[in-house]
Parts: structure tokens; C-alpha cells; sequence
């Protein structure tokens, strides 16, 4: 099974190399990958392979095929897990610093799916997929705290709705430079791929996505700021966008903060420290939460004394 699409070139995307076209035309094929594609023959026009040098005209009517990904062979791995909330339809795991979600490039073992289907003996939705099994959404490796899984279809589909509706209620907990304008807000901005770092997210007009976040200041250092922040959507790297979009980036944050990183966090100061959402089955309201980890309070710390 393939995807495939047509790009038909226009007045505003002729002479534009063919891997740049592809690239910014998907949303998601980073330039290597289109230029692998353009390798093994995947781009065509009239049925005639496409050079990777190649420099689009008007009128050409480029063909994309895109075979679908193989699939890896998740296995389970007892790995110990901090269940904060389960049942029959589905369970609230604590994440911890550091652990993957899913099996990917780099990453095939030791992820929470791996722990999951372990603890759940299988027993997990599969909507998305042998990849992701039972996961509704996601937070970054480097995020800890609370994230929900469905153990079958229906709770999923639920859960799923709900996020798209705006009725799950996720808060995070993150420790940012500099003082904030004011002690609460909104930032209403939308996220799109970054337009020349594929791996980047980015505030931006084009092939993006409404995106909401809302903060208030919990307490202020003489270099950070810590705060508490809830998602009204839920894009890919949202709350790190955003921060940085005001000037504030996450401190620690390797990929959108200042060049000179703080190590010793591991990663962004960010906690996902509660998950609110409609029960699939019983419609009862749940609401669970996870206190700050080691890392964050011992960095909350290290400020308070100006270090």
C-alpha cells in the first residue's frame, strides 16, 4: 500500500529545486527524505524520473509516490510503570523524564509502548496502529508527567473527540527565562512546520494550525520565571513554540531555547501535571494529577538562590 499526490507547478513555485518543492508541498517530508524518494525513482513527470538537481517549470505536473513504512515488531518489556489512574477502558501513566512514547528510528525499545503492552498484556486500541498502540496524544521525551492510554477502540474514540473539542483539560507546569508582561495570558498563534528546519515547529501563516495556549505566573526569579500553562489545543511542540514565539523560552529546551543550553536539565523544564477528561463509558468527570519530579523542584531551587 502507497500514498501518493500530484503537484501541479504554478507561477509562484516554478524554478524551485525539486527536493525544496516536495518538501514544502508535504508539511511533512524533511529535504533528505524527499531527496531518497528522488533517488529511488518515487518522482516522476510523464512517467520519466525526476534528477535530484532538477529545477521545477511552469506547468509540470509532478507525480509522488511515497510507499508506505514498514512497520517495526513492537515487543512488550517489563519495564516499571507509575500508574496513576486505571481501569477497564483505560489508564493515566506517569512518564518519566527521558522515556520515548513510542518506537521510532533510534528508538526501537524501552518506550512506554514497549512497557504498555507489558503491563497491559495487549490489551490496548489499535487505532494507531502496532507503532502506537493505545495512545491518544503525546508529550516529547523530554517532557515528563501525565499522559492518557486507551485499552480498546471505543475509549479511544472518546478520548480522541474530546481533545479535538477542546473538553480535555491538560496542564503543565515550566519554568521559562525572563519575567513575563504580565502575571497571565493567552497566546493565540498558529504552529506550522518551521520553513527551512523541517525538524523545527514554528508560529507561522503557512500549512499550520490554530493553536491556544494560556499561562499565569506561579512565581518570579531573578532570570526565570516559573509558571503554570494549559493547552486549548494540542499541536507538536506547542508550549515551547509558543514561549519562544514571546521571548520566553523553556529552560533547558535544546531545540528552541538560547544557544548556550542548560545541561544539567536534560532536556525543557516542562510537566505535564494534570490530565482532565469525561469518563468513555461512564461519562463521570476524572481528574488526575502528579506532583513536580526531582529534576524540576531541584532546578526551582537552584533559582530561588540565584545560582
Amino acid at each position: 500500500m502507497v500514498d501518493a499526490f500530484l503537484i501541479c507547478v504554478n507561477e509562484e513555485t516554478q524554478g524551485e529545486r525539486i527536493d525544496k518543492l516536495l518538501s514544502a508541498f508535504s508539511g511533512e517530508l524533511t529535504r533528505s527524505a524527499a531527496q531518497k524518494l528522488l533517488f529511488d525513482g518515487a518522482v516522476t513527470i510523464d512517467g520519466k524520473p525526476v534528477s535530484k538537481n532538477y529545477k521545477a517549470k511552469l506547468g509540470d505536473r509532478i507525480s509522488v509516490v511515497i510507499p508506505k513504512a514498514k512497520e517495526l515488531d513492537v515487543l512488550p518489556e517489563n519495564i516499571p510503570l507509575d500508574v496513576r489512574y486505571e481501569d477497564d477502558d483505560l489508564l493515566v501513566v506517569n512518564k518519566p523524564k527521558g522515556m520515548v512514547v513510542h518506537p521510532a528510528a533510534g528508538n526501537f525499545d524501552g518506550t512506554l509502548v514497549n512497557a504498555l503492552l507489558y503491563h497491559c498484556k495487549g490489551s490496548l486500541s489499535g487505532i494507531n496502529g502496532v507503532i502506537r498502540p493505545g495512545i491518544v496524544h503525546r508529550i516529547d521525551k523530554d517532557t515528563s508527567g501525565l499522559l492518557i492510554v486507551a485499552k480498546n477502540d471505543f475509549a479511544h474514540l472518546s478520548l480522541a473527540e474530546q481533545i479535538k473539542a477542546h473538553s480535555f483539560s491538560r496542564e503543565y507546569q515550566t519554568v521559562v527565562y525572563g519575567h513575563m508582561n504580565a502575571d497571565h495570558g493567552t497566546v493565540d498563534a498558529p504552529i506550522g512546520r518551521h520553513p527551512t528546519d523541517r525538524k523545527k515547529m514554528a508560529v507561522t501563516q503557512k500549512n499550520s494550525k490554530n493553536a491556544i495556549t494560556h499561562y499565569e505566573v506561579i512565581a518570579s526569579y531573578r532570570d526565570f520565571s516559573h509558571l503554570r500553562v494549559r493547552l486549548e489545543t494540542g499541536r507538536t511542540h506547542q508550549i515551547r513554540v509558543h514561549m519562544a514565539y514571546l521571548g520566553h523560552p523553556v529552560a533547558g529546551d535544546p531545540v528552541y531555547g538560547p544557544k548556550k543550553v542548560i545541561t544539567s536539565l536534560g532536556g525543557q523544564c516542562l510537566h505535564a501535571g494534570l490530565i482532565g477528561f469525561k469518563h468513555p463509558r461512564s461519562r463521570q468527570y476524572i481528574e488526575v494529577t502528579s506532583e513536580l519530579p526531582d529534576y524540576f523542584t531541584s532546578f526551582l531551587r537552584s533559582i530561588s538562590h540565584g545560582e
